[in-house]
Parts: structure tokens; C-alpha cells; sequence
């Protein structure tokens, strides 16, 4: 029974340890380019107001600086644009530097004099991810810095009236709550740069302060969106590298109508393509460089300060952040464009496709498509070139001089920029009023470079494949072969629309003719949300494609996009396969906070059992016994999903509404953009449908770590043993009543003035030595009865036969030495152990909290707001009360058969009310405790 047990969890830990490492490390190498600074680094602190310094001692503000340019700013006398840098989760401020030296050396190789003041706050390192209680606290400073900054440019001629606010992480929620402050004058920020911020919803809800602050920040963002659409936000997540963030938590909540927010992966920012962790999005040198160039294409030349219209904002973010075309929309010529006069410069191509490499010596060079002949044949014209120089090459022509075409206009503004070339796909249908194409192919500076151009019929080059479906375990594979009848192919990938679905997609190519070809590049676009990803490969090749989703889409309409820009005269084998290491790290990347409830439920499960045993038999089961049953889907799931069905009902909403119950916790959906998807955000069922599977993750994580709980501890009492005296007694580590009323007290005002977490770890730490004190007696009675370990004959049903039931009842009068005492002391060994696996669960959800305590110290000793005051006291009273708990104190309490019924409700409240809000575990496994520790007392 202990070998299939043992198997069994061991096994569901195996899955964990796969899901977890597709989680952590299942992704692409960190293809960033470090930045570098060329000169030492400089942080001027700003002076800010003494009301501001006295209400605020942790933070501070900086003007970054290097070399000259810091000893000219020294005095604070700056005529450059102000960009405001916000630090996340643990961030330092001086993370501002990739961001400030990049500037400076633009503006540097600028020489206009146009150039950024580079701020960046100082929030002293702060957890704000999981404590809550300093986001209003930062984002109050935030409001003082804005003015402090500005202050800085009164004696200027055209002072700015806006700052730039670029935010990492929960720096970027920070900067969006702004506008939440009574006070806070919007015009103040026109511009908010995001980079990995979870805007829908908090990574880990571990306080009500968290879900407070983001409740605040959508109802101000979502509830009054037409007043905010002057204000631009572009938010950035990191891609699969980045797994403390998911990169659908960082999508905007915005209307369909408003063109002001972007939300975007850095996978599909032009120029940059690369997937980054949730740390180097802040240094990685091609996002930098994107933000930068934007900054310095918002700033109008005159006053030299960012551009206060949303349009012209809106234009160049797009340009580098969305599609990168040859040029900014304002910039369009509208004019017809007169072309080289020359006859030798031109060609007309009659062929279905042309390739054309440019000479060594530099010539004018255009071609000429009639578009007359195409029309009906053919739906699209498709061009690439690896001349990545930004200018206009592709025309229409509207009037010809023979050969020539003397009047055209530039369609050049449809060019999308990839890694190793640009591309043009023209729609013919829209080309009515032109006769012609033309296709510049000018290298007048020597520069060499190839053009190739095709005509396409757009329906014969996609293909549909329905992918396989997720539990087929790579055993089946959807395979496409596409022939080298076309440069870009389609494949649509039928039914991969979920983020629960994961494939490799592996792609073959190979040529009839070895020579140079231009490379290849395999596109997953996904239609519903800007979280492309680009592969860029040599040919021939073997390549792996990572098939995952951020988001899902919310109608099931259509699917992702596999585009394939090939090499003409080569052949391409697509294989798809479900990949079901992979399909465990999405269930964790997006389902992961269920994992710790459902730990907490096995062992509060594990706590009843405890307790029914002693209640039938007055004995307690050992430790591994009772938390491998705590598994109990049946109990549990099977409850809140009929719940969840009759929820649908009407009439049992308005009961539910009546009893005043909060609504039934549901993961953060995977759709983008959710807020605006319905009227009511939409549930989804499929984190339901994983539960049984999460429930055996949570359980396997209940069963190791209570293991080596179990192990540590015993190490530890062998440590301890030889300085204390050997005891035979059950009584040995209890306290007296007065004792324990003081220390209750005592440790009470210490968690008022002090910090909550701190109270209720040191009465953890007193129930530790409790159970210490039981190991070195079990191990005392052991050796002195010269006893072996004996294991009481249990039947199926895991109860104890009677005659060791008679004898459990004799062990009362029973003399000290004896094999009953040694019985009785490990008995309450192993009850202890349990409670003390229990007592573990609200110190971990209460950690951040401590560790906020302590690094604030310096600043305040009393930890404001303290999220763990309202279950401190409670807690206190059950750890201590509990500490003089016995089997014998149980088996006659009449309180017992109505404590050992109520985990099983609790835990089914805790999978209802806590995915979403797991500070209310806590709640729960207090609720649990409170007639335990009466049932001691009665």
C-alpha cells in the first residue's frame, strides 16, 4: 500500500517537475543585446519638498547621468524632454540606465541638440507584486516627482506640461493608477510605456490591498475610457521568457473604439523579435532602441519637447512598435512622383516571377508589371528585398511615356519589415487606378541586394490543417507538404485558437539546387492579439516551432496563421504534434495559482482525517498515511462544479445574491481585452475541467513537503537532543494556561506595534518546539524500552482491529516506561505534525508581508496597513491553544464529531472563494482551527 502510495505521488510529481520545467525553461536562449554604458553612470538625487521628504523617507528621485552631460545637469538646469522611469516588483532605480545611456548616445550622434532628461524613482526595492499595502503610497510620490520634475523647467522658454512615464513591471500599474488620485491633474501625462506590467489582474492575490489597487485602476480606466483617450498607453510583455508575468496579463482593458492603447509582445516589435525574461525586457538592447527611436520621433524639433497630439503620438508608435512601414503616416507624399527618365533603366517582366540581384557597380534599375493581364488570374502582388534601407521602392503607375512611366504614386507605405528583408503584399482589387507596378531596384551606392517578386493567387496558396488534439500525446501529426510553386504560403491551423493547446511544429525544407537563396522566415501570427513570433532559417533546414498561445480567442472563429516565406524552387514539410510537456507548462503558466489552493486543501483534508481517526479509534494515523488521502476530488470538485452549474439558474442567483455570498472565484480569463468582450466578463470552462489534475499536483506538492517536513524536523531534534534533559512524557514542550495567556498577549501587542506576520511566526516557531520536544521523547521511550518501531495491523479500510483498539484502551493506568506511553507520545507526534504542516500554509501567504517589515525597518517599525492583522489575533490564539493539544484531550472532547466534519465544507469554500484571492486560505484554515483548539479547552 505504502510502494503504490508512494508510485502514485510520485508519478504526479514527475508531471509537476515537467510542467515546470517547460514552464521555466521551455523556451527560446535570450537572443537580447546588452547595453552598455560608455561612460560611469551618475543618479543626482532631485530635491524634493520637505513635506514630501518627511511623508515619503524610503523613496527618492534621480536625474540619470554620464560623463559631460552629468557635470552640465549637476546644477539641475535641464532644456531637454522629460521621461520619467517607474522600477517593478523589487526593482532598483538605477535599472534606468539602459534606458538613459541609449538616449544619451542618440542624441549624442543627433547633434540637432534634441535630447531626453532620463528621471527614474527610487521605491527602496519594495514587493509590491504580493504586498499591497505601499501601491497607493508609490503612486502618491509618483504625482509629488511628476511636479518636482517639472518645477525643474520653470525658467525655461517652453517648459514641458507633460511628462513621459515609462514603467517595468508593477512600475507600469503604478504609472495607469495615477489617474486615480483625486488630485491629479490628467494633462500632466500624455505617454505611459509598460514593459511585462500585469494590467488585467495581480500575478499571486496574496492581500486585499492588491485587489483593492486594481480594482480602483480598472474602474478609473475602464468606467470613464472616453475621458482618458487623449491619454496614449502602449503596454509590452516579455513573450515566454518571461514566466513571472504572462504576457496576457499585460493586455490593455480598453474599448474597441479606442486607437490609443496598444498591447503587444515584444516577439512582434519590428527590429527587436525576441522573446525576454521578465528582468532583461528592461536592458535588452532592441526594445531600447525602438523606445528610444520613438521617444526622439515624438518630439517636435521647435519647442523640442513630445508632441502633445494623440494622432501624431499614435502614428510613430505604431511605426516602431506595430509595423515599422517605410515612413510615419504624416509623412505621406500625396503627390505623384516623377521616376528616372532613362530608357535603360527600365525592364518590363512578363514572367510569373522575378528574382534580381543588384551589381557591384551602382545603376538605376526599375520594373515594370502590367497589371491588365493579371487582374482576373491572379488576387495579390508579393515583393521582398534585403535592402533593409527604409525607402520608397515599390509605385503604381498612373501614366506612361512608352516604356517609361513618367507619373506615379508610392505604395510603399504597406512594407512590413522582417528580419532578413522587407515585404509588400499588394491586393489588386485595390490598384484600380493603376495600369502598372513598378519596383524600384536602385543601387546607386554599389550596395548589393536581391529582389524577388511573384504574382499570387492568394486561395491557392493557403492551406487548412486541423491540428491534433491536446491529449494525443504526439502519438498523431496533421503533416502539409507545400510545393515551391510560390514565395509566401499560408498554413491555417484549424482549431488552435485555446492556450491549454501546445505543439511542436516542425518544418523540413529542402532544394532540388544547392546555390544562395534568401532566408526563410516561419510566421505564427495570431489574429486576435499582436503576439507574432518569427523564426528566421537558412535553407535547406530542420526547424522547431514552439506552437503556444498567450491568449485565447473568445468566439472560437478562426485559428493561428502559419505564414511561410519560402525560397522559390524548394519544397517544405510541415508536421504539427500535440507536445504534452508542454501542454503541462501552459496549464501552469496560466492555471498556477490553483496549485497552492489545492496544497491547502489535501492538508486541511488530511487534518479531518486526523481527527476522524481518533474520534473512531482514539488513535492517530502516521503523517503519510492521512495527507495521501487528503486527495478527494470526488468531495471537493464534484461539489463546486455543481455549484457552478446552478449558478446559471436564476432563481439560485438570487438566493445566492439574497445570503449576500461573494461570486465564485474564476482565474483571470485568456481572452485580450476581456472587459469590453461582454457585458460580463466571460468564465471559462476549462481550468474547471484541469481541476482534478491540478488537485493531484497541489496534493503530490502537500505529500512531498509534508514529507520533508516530517525529515527536517527529525534532523533537527537529533540536533537539539543533546541539550535537553530526556523526557517519557506526552506533557513534555506544553505550556500552563497563565503562560500561555501571556505569550498570547505579549506577542498580540507585538503584532499591533511591529508587523502581524511576525507575531504569528514566532507562535509558530513556540508549536515547533512542541513537536521537537515529541521527537526526542518518542526517541527516548525507544531506546530505554530498547523497542524497535511497531506498526499496528490495520485492515483495508485503514482502521485498526480490535485487539489493538483493547489495548490503546488499557494504556491510561499504564506506568510511564511502557510501550502504551510510547504509543500515546507517538500518536500525538503525529497529530502535531499535521497541525504544524497546517500552521506552515498562512506563514508562507504571510512572508512577503514580514519581509516588507524588515526592510523598511530603518524607516518605521510598525508595518502600515499590516494585511495580516485581522486573522493575526485568531491565529495566536489557535497556534498557542493548540500547543498543550493531545489524542487523549480529543478522543473525550464533545466538540470532536463537529471538527472533524467541518474541513471537508471549508475546503469546499476554499476551491470556490480563493483562486482568485489567496489570502483568503488563511481565513479558511483559521475557520478550521478555531473549534479544534476548543475542542483541546471542552
Amino acid at each position: 500500500m505504502k510502494f503504490a502510495t508512494g508510485a502514485f505521488y510520485g508519478v504526479a510529481l514527475g508531471l509537476l517537475a515537467a510542467g515546470l520545467r517547460e514552464l521555466l525553461t521551455g523556451f527560446e536562449e535570450n537572443r537580447c543585446s546588452m547595453t552598455y554604458m560608455f561612460e560611469y553612470p551618475e543618479y543626482r538625487r532631485v530635491a524634493l519638498p520637505r513635506r514630501v521628504a518627511r511623508l515619503y523617507p524610503a523613496y527618492g528621485l534621480y536625474l540619470y547621468g554620464e560623463g559631460l552631460y552629468a557635470q552640465e545637469t549637476r546644477a539641475l538646469k535641464l532644456t531637454g524632454a522629460p521621461v520619467l522611469f517607474l522600477p517593478g516588483n523589487a526593482g532598483s532605480y538605477k535599472q534606468a540606465r539602459s534606458l538613459g545611456s541609449v538616449a544619451l548616445r542618440k542624441a549624442e550622434d543627433m547633434e540637432t541638440g534634441v535630447h531626453l532628461n532620463v528621471f527614474t524613482v527610487d521605491f527602496n526595492e519594495e514587493l509590491v507584486a504580493l504586498y499591497g499595502g505601499s501601491l497607493r503610497r508609490q503612486t502618491h510620490f509618483l504625482h509629488e516627482s511628476i511636479k518636482a520634475i517639472l518645477r525643474l523647467y520653470k525658467n525655461f522658454e517652453d517648459p514641458p506640461r507633460s511628462v513621459v512615464l515609462v514603467g517595468h513591471s508593477m512600475g507600469g500599474v503604478v504609472a495607469r493608477a495615477l489617474f486615480t488620485l483625486p488630485r491629479f491633474s490628467p494633462h500632466l501625462v500624455s505617454l505611459i510605456i509598460t514593459q511585462a506590467s500585469p494590467h488585467l489582474a495581480p500575478v499571486l492575490a496574496l492581500d486585499t490591498y492588491l485587489l483593492d489597487f486594481y480594482a480602483a485602476v480598472r474602474q478609473r480606466w475602464v468606467n470613464q475610457a472616453d475621458d482618458l483617450r487623449n491619454v496614449t498607453v502602449i503596454s509590452v510583455g516579455g513573450g515566454f521568457r518571461d514566466y513571472q508575468v504572462r504576457s496576457g496579463l499585460t493586455s490593455l482593458p480598453c474599448p474597441p473604439g479606442d486607437l490609443s492603447k496598444l498591447s503587444l509582445v515584444a516577439t512582434a516589435v519590428p527590429r527587436t523579435w525576441v522573446s525576454t525574461d521578465h528582468l532583461s525586457i528592461v536592458w535588452c538592447k532592441e526594445l531600447v532602441l525602438a523606445t528610444v527611436r520613438a521617444f526622439f520621433d515624438l518630439i517636435e524639433p521647435e519647442a523640442r519637447q513630445f508632441s502633445e497630439n494623440p494622432e501624431r503620438r499614435m502614428a510613430v508608435l505604431n511605426h516602431h512598435f506595430i509595423r515599422h512601414p517605410v515612413r510615419m503616416l504624416d509623412e505621406t507624399q500625396e503627390t505623384p512622383i516623377s521616376l528616372s527618365d532613362s530608357p535603360e533603366a527600365w525592364s518590363e517582366v512578363n514572367t510569373l516571377r522575378l528574382v534580381y540581384s543588384t551589381p557591384k557597380d551602382g545603376q538605376a534599375k526599375y520594373f515594370l508589371f502590367a497589371l491588365s493581364s493579371r487582374r482576373k488570374a491572379y488576387s495579390h502582388f508579393y515583393c521582398r528585398s534585403n535592402n533593409l534601407e527604409m525607402t520608397s521602392w515599390v509605385y503604381g503607375c498612373t501614366q506612361r511615356n512608352g516604356s517609361l512611366c513618367v507619373r506615379s504614386v508610392d505604395l510603399s507605405m504597406g512594407t512590413e519589415l522582417l528580419p532578413p528583408y522587407k515585404v509588400q503584399i499588394l491586393s489588386l482589387s485595390d490598384l484600380t487606378s493603376v495600369s502598372h507596378l513598378v519596383v524600384g531596384a536602385s543601387n546607386l551606392n554599389g550596395k548589393q541586394f536581391t529582389v524577388e517578386c511573384e504574382w499570387q493567387r492568394q486561395e491557392s496558396q493557403t492551406i487548412s490543417v486541423p491540428v491534433p488534439h491536446v491529449l494525443s500525446f504526439g502519438l498523431t501529426a496533421s503533416d502539409v507538404t507545400v510545393s515551391s510553386s510560390g514565395l509566401l504560403h499560408t498554413i491555417v491551423l484549424q482549431h488552435f485558437h485555446q492556450v491549454y493547446q501546445a505543439f511542436r511544429i516542425n518544418v523540413v525544407s529542402h532544394c532540388k539546387v544547392q546555390k544562395d537563396r534568401l532566408s526563410s522566415v516561419y510566421r505564427m501570427k495570431v489574429p486576435w492579439f499582436r503576439e507574432d513570433s518569427l523564426t528566421t532559417v537558412s535553407t535547406p533546414s530542420v526547424t522547431e516551432i514552439s506552437g503556444m498561445l498567450h491568449t485565447s480567442r473568445p468566439d472560437n472563429s478562426s485559428g493561428v496563421l502559419l505564414q511561410l516565406h519560402t525560397a522559390p524552387n524548394c519544397q517544405y514539410k510541415v508536421s504539427v504534434r500535440a507536445s504534452f510537456p508542454r501542454v503541462l507548462g501552459q496549464m501552469l503558466r496560466f492555471c498556477g495559482p490553483m496549485v497552492p489552493v489545492y496544497t491547502a486543501v489535501t492538508l486541511l483534508l488530511a487534518c479531518g482525517g486526523q481527527l476522524s481517526s481518533i474520534l473512531r479509534t482514539g488513535r492517530a494515523v502516521d503523517m503519510s498515511q492521512v495527507v495521501a488521502r487528503g486527495l478527494q476530488p470526488h468531495k471537493v470538485d464534484l461539489p463546486v462544479y455543481i455549484l457552478h452549474l446552478l449558478l446559471g439558474c436564476s432563481w439560485f442567483q438570487e438566493a445566492w445574491s439574497i445570503l449576500r455570498l461573494p461570486s465564485m472565484d474564476a482565474l483571470p480569463a485568456t481572452f485580450p481585452d476581456r472587459t469590453f468582450q461582454e457585458a460580463v466578463a466571460p468564465v471559462e470552462e476549462w481550468p474547471r475541467l484541469l481541476s482534478p489534475l491540478l488537485y493531484v499536483l497541489g496534493a503530490a506538492v502537500a505529500f512531498w513537503c509534508s514529507t520533508l517536513l516530517r525529515l527536517v524536523l527529525h534532523l533537527i531534534s537529533l540536533i537539539l537532543a543533546p541539550l535537553h534533559r530526556p523526557s517519557v512524557s506526552r506533557d513534555c514542550g506544553t505550556l500552563h494556561l497563565r503562560t500561555q495567556l501571556l505569550i498570547i498577549l505579549s506577542l498580540t501587542i507585538m503584532g499591533g506595534a511591529s508587523c502581524g506576520a511576525l507575531s504569528i511566526f514566532a507562535a509558530f516557531l513556540l508549536h515547533l518546539y512542541r513537536v521537537l520536544r515529541l521527537q526526542m521523547t518518542e526517541r527516548s521511550l525507544s531506546h530505554m524500552l530498547n523497542l524497535a518501531p511497531q506498526k499496528h495491523k490495520e485492515t483495508e479500510n485503514g482502521t485498526v482491529d480490535s485487539e489493538a483498539l483493547s489495548k490503546t484502551k488499557e494504556c491510561n493506568g499504564a506506568p510511564l516506561l511502557s510501550e502504551c506511553a510510547l504509543q500515546e507520545v507517538r500518536d500525538d507526534l503525529q497529530l502535531h505534525l499535521c497541525l504544524s504542516a497546517l500552521f506552515t500554509l498562512p506563514i508562507m501567504l504571510s512572508a512577503p508581508s514580514l519581509i516588507h517589515w524588515i526592510r523598511n525597518l530603518r524607516y518605521s517599525t510598525q508595518l502600515d496597513p499590516d494585511p495580516c492583522w485581522p486573522h493575526t489575533v485568531p491565529l495566536l490564539l489557535e497556534y498557542m491553544l493548540l500547543i498543550n493539544c493531545n489524542t487523549l484531550k480529543l478522543s473525550r472532547s464533545t466538540l470532536l464529531p463537529l471538527t472533524s466534519h467541518l474541513p471537508l465544507l471549508l475546503t469546499i469554500a476554499m476551491v470556490t472563494f480563493s483562486p482568485l484571492h489567496l489570502y483568503r486560505v488563511t481565513y479558511f484554515l483559521s475557520a478550521a482551527l478555531v473549534p479544534l483548539a476548543f475542542s483541546c479547552l471542552l
